[in-house]
């Protein structure tokens, strides 16, 4: 089956990801792969405090995670697996795409703020000409009802 992989962060952009992602799975019979990276810079202090606010960390993501998989199985018959991973992101992105046969395509919210796309848009659609596979850019402003029309 192929997979959408999406990335789970702060981002406000994130969540039409997270809908176009779901919206094609179900038409396409195919499945969602939700991938948060912790940055490793959010642990550098002492061993144990380092410890206690990476476990904080996955608890907020798994929180994160339970909202969009709950949406993703009841609106759309899609159960998404979640995969966490620290480090970089960009490298962390590319580390699975390149682990997992089964993702078919990147799907990236962009911002519609003055700032621009954000940096993960910004570098990844620089480098898309040499990535494994397709990368779809959502527009963070989109409406869900453009969003159902699209997919």
């Amino acid at each position: 089956m192929r997979k959408f992989l999406v990335i789970l962060d702060d981002s406000r952009e994130c969540l039409n990801a997270m809908r176009f992602a779901a919206m094609r799975a179900e038409k396409t019979g195919g499945g969602v792969s939700i991938l948060s990276v912790i940055a490793p810079e959010d642990f550098n202090h002492w061993i144990g405090v380092g410890d206690i606010m990476r476990e904080e960390a996955r608890e907020r993501i798994h929180a994160h995670y339970e909202v969009f998989a709950k949406w993703m199985r009841d609106r759309h018959g899609v159960d998404p697996e979640l995969v966490i991973r620290e480090g970089d992101t960009v490298t962390e992105i590319m580390g699975q795409v390149n682990e997992d046969d089964s993702i078919g395509v990147l799907v990236l919210g962009a911002s519609s703020g003055k700032k621009g796309p954000g940096p993960l848009v910004n570098y990844l659609s620089r480098s898309s000409g040499s990535l494994p596979i397709p990368v779809t850019i959502v527009p963070g402003d989109l409406s869900k009802e453009r969003l159902e029309e699209i997919t």
